[in-house]
């Protein structure tokens, strides 16, 4: 699902069209979709691809001239990729100097078991609740510890290339298979410091080679 703000986000941070833009993990194509639809010439590339419009190959698999894309946009993929390292170098190859990153992530480490009681309890009363391990707080942290990439670990893979502004912090848990209307709640809560703002947010500028 495209939600609004990330599209916003995205737009705002890239050059104007007809850039040529990467999309990594793109999933359904559909930001791919609204970014051509704008005037970008979109490459969009997720190892799950389940459309003709989205490339089946891994970043670090990504046949491209080096240099060739003037942005990347990254939105909740970077913590998934594998190998990291080999990743981050292969993207830093493909987008030209001076070219934009824009990163839309989840912080794993700001998931605490606060936002994962929460998260159970709202899933749960939307009809998407489970009865697995996971439906415990401490295990659903563990669980997404134990295999995503922190955003501190993605950011310094990139940084070598990179150079970023502080991150751009906000909420994220909304966006998990959750009814309209919550995102506002998980935003009072935030700022009344009974949520972590889990959701972050990059740009990075790709320094000269």
């Amino acid at each position: 699902m495209l939600f609004p703000a990330v599209a916003t986000f995205v737009r705002s941070a890239l050059p104007a069209p007809p850039a040529r833009v990467l999309e990594v993990g793109a999933g359904s194509g559909e930001l791919a979709a609204a970014l051509t639809e704008a005037g970008y010439e979109v490459v969009a590339i997720d190892p799950a691809a389940a459309t003709p419009e989205v490339r089946a190959v891994a970043l670090h698999e990504l046949d491209e001239p080096a240099g060739s894309f003037d942005a990347a946009v990254a939105v909740v993929s970077l913590h998934h990729v594998e190998p990291l390292g080999e990743s981050c170098r292969r993207l830093a190859e493909l987008v030209r100097a001076g070219g934009v990153l824009v990163v839309d992530e989840m912080d794993v480490e700001r998931f605490d078991e606060r936002a994962a009681a929460w998260l159970i309890e709202q899933r749960g009363q939307a009809g998407h609740g489970g009865h697995d391990q996971r439906s415990e707080p401490g295990a659903l942290v563990a669980d997404l510890r134990g295999h995503l990439h922190p955003l501190a670990g993605v950011r310094g893979a990139l940084e070598e290339w990179f150079a970023f502004g502080e991150p751009v912090r906000g909420p994220y848990l909304y966006r998990w298979e959750l009814p309209s209307g919550v995102r506002e709640a998980e935003e009072q809560l935030t700022a009344a410091g009974r949520l972590p703002a889990v959701g972050a947010r990059l740009v990075g500028t790709r320094s000269a080679a």
